[in-house]
C-alpha cells in the first residue's frame, strides 16, 4: 500500500486544494489539528521540538501540495518520503488512532461538503495507516 506523492507540477484551477478554499482551509485544518496534538500525551512527544509551529508549517506545506495547491513543500525538503521521514518513531495503532482523532476533530471545523470531507478524510485515514510501523500492532482502522 502507498500513498501517492505529487512532486511538481503547478496549481491547478479544478483541483480539490482550490475546491476547498485553498491555503486557508489548510492551514484552519492544520492549526485545530496541532491544537489537540499539543496536549495529546501519546502523540505530543513524538514531536521532539519544544515548538509545534514547524511541524505544523510542515504538514500543511505538504497538504496544500498533495492536494493540487503550490510546489513549497517539494521545492523546500525534496520528495516527501513519508515513511522514512516517520521511521524514527514507533507507530502503533494507538498513535494512529490518536492522531486521526484530532485530525477527524480539525476536519469537523471546517465544515466541507460531504463529498469533499470524504475525500479528505478517505486519505487522511489511508495515510495514517501507511505510516504505522509497529508490526505488533494490527487492529483495524475506526471508523
Amino acid at each position: 500500500m502507498t500513498v501517492p506523492i505529487p512532486v511538481g507540477g503547478v496549481p491547478d484551477a479544478g483541483s480539490f486544494y482550490d475546491l476547498v478554499g485553498g491555503e486557508p482551509t489548510f492551514r484552519k485544518l492544520v492549526t485545530e489539528f496541532y491544537a489537540g496534538v499539543a496536549n495529546d500525551p501519546l502523540l505530543r512527544p513524538l514531536y521532539p521540538e519544544e515548538d509545534l509551529g514547524p511541524a505544523a508549517e510542515r504538514l500543511t506545506l505538504f497538504l496544500i501540495q498533495y492536494w493540487g495547491g503550490p510546489t513549497t513543500y517539494s521545492q523546500q525538503r525534496g520528495h516527501p518520503r513519508l515513511r522514512m521521514r516517520h521511521a524514527p518513531f514507533r507507530i502503533g495503532t494507538a498513535e494512529r488512532d490518536a492522531w486521526l482523532h484530532h485530525m477527524r476533530r480539525a476536519m469537523d471545523t471546517l465544515d466541507l461538503p460531504t463529498e469533499q470531507d470524504e475525500k479528505l478524510w478517505g486519505y487522511l485515514r489511508h495515510a495514517a495507516q501507511f505510516l504505522v510501523n509497529s508490526p505488533d500492532q494490527s487492529e483495524p482502522l475506526p471508523d
